[in-house]
């Protein structure tokens, strides 16, 4: 497994890593065993790089997380989240999710379900807009002092938040929605994280399993799927869609490739400091997406998939708008 830096100072990391949030929330049944046995592949494999969050079934994906890397700890760079309420729900404490007093108590509250003195990588989750970044990335750094906390990242954040966190602390990563389907950072927040020396960690890089090209409608998710409430997946938008789709197919028929592999090429192809996290409970497509690190695409081949999929041209927006109005802040 190749290995980058992760920012502009930090330590090596795979150069793909592991989302571990459908393991417990969101596509379908959790199904502990099975998430287990991928997090030990990826592990052997040299996927270092696993990621979780405190909002991820409330805990119960830290614990599992947890629990997979009891005895391999020193083989994995992990990374957990912190301070979205929306989806985690209310702290005991009564306090919005950047608040400083926030950051030191979910801090301790997620070691103890990982069962580990230090984390990794610590990110802010959502940014807190009743907060001032400053004073939330001012906590994080007095986690950093203590020993608790070994780097600081950010997750959604937008370009003139990134760096304002950068002048009260190195930030070393933002994890962001990014794939061929969610191109809305190229503008401002990639050329900010590249200004200042900080990766992108590209979440749902596969556009949550749409660019696998096994959602051929809406009968294809499962009960309990959140996917169904979201506006790309809704029927018309759906539909639109998927005709953006055949120029993947080609591409990889090409290289005898499934579009999975073909939609990380993509992300890998925009830079060593943009590391693609697919996520999935199965140990199959684990491996199917980590060979995608190998498939080299042709500068022509990202021109056709760049011109095949342009902003303007994706039917709904990634979220439901209600949530919307928490990113990029």
């Amino acid at each position: 497994m190749r290995k980058v830096v992760l920012g502009r100072n930090g330590p090596l990391v795979s150069t793909q890593g592991l989302g571990c949030m459908g393991m417990s929330i969101f596509y379908g049944k959790p199904d502990d065993e099975s998430s287990t046995q991928t997090i030990h592949k990826a592990i052997d494999l040299g996927a270092n790089l696993i990621v979780t969050s405190d909002a991820y079934g409330k805990g119960a994906n830290e614990e599992l997380v947890g629990r997979a890397i009891k005895g391999r700890r020193d083989e994995v760079f992990l990374a957990t989240k912190f301070g979205n309420l929306a989806l985690g729900g209310a702290n005991e404490l009564g306090l919005s999710g950047g608040h400083p007093k926030w950051v030191i108590k979910a801090c301790e509250n997620s070691l103890k379900r990982l069962g580990e003195e230090v984390i990794d990588l610590y990110a802010l989750h959502r940014v807190d807009p009743e907060v001032p970044i400053e004073d939330t990335v001012g906590a994080m750094a007095q986690l950093v002092e203590q020993g608790k906390v070994r780097f600081l990242g950010l997750s959604e954040s937008g370009a003139e938040t990134i760096r304002r966190a950068s002048k009260v602390h190195p930030i070393a990563a933002v994890e962001t929605e990014y794939s061929l389907w969610s191109r809305d950072i190229e503008p401002e927040i990639l050329p900010a994280c590249r200004e200042l020396g900080v990766a992108l960690m590209a979440y749902a890089p596969l556009g949550r399993g749409f660019l696998s090209g096994t959602i051929k409608d809406l009968t294809s998710l499962s009960d309990g799927d959140m996917r169904i409430n979201h506006p790309r997946f809704a029927g018309g938008s759906l539909d639109q869609n998927l005709a953006l789709l055949e120029s993947v197919r080609i591409i990889a028929s090409n290289h005898s490739a499934t579009t999975a592999q073909v939609a990380l090429a993509w992300v890998h192809a925009k830079g060593a400091d943009v590391i693609p996290i697919p996520g999935t409970k199965r140990v199959k497509y684990l491996e199917e997406n980590l060979a995608a690190i190998d498939l080299k695409l042709s500068a022509a081949e990202l021109a056709q998939l760049d011109e095949a999929f342009p902003p303007t041209q994706i039917a709904g927006t990634r979220y439901p708008e209600k949530m919307m109005g928490t990113l990029g802040i």
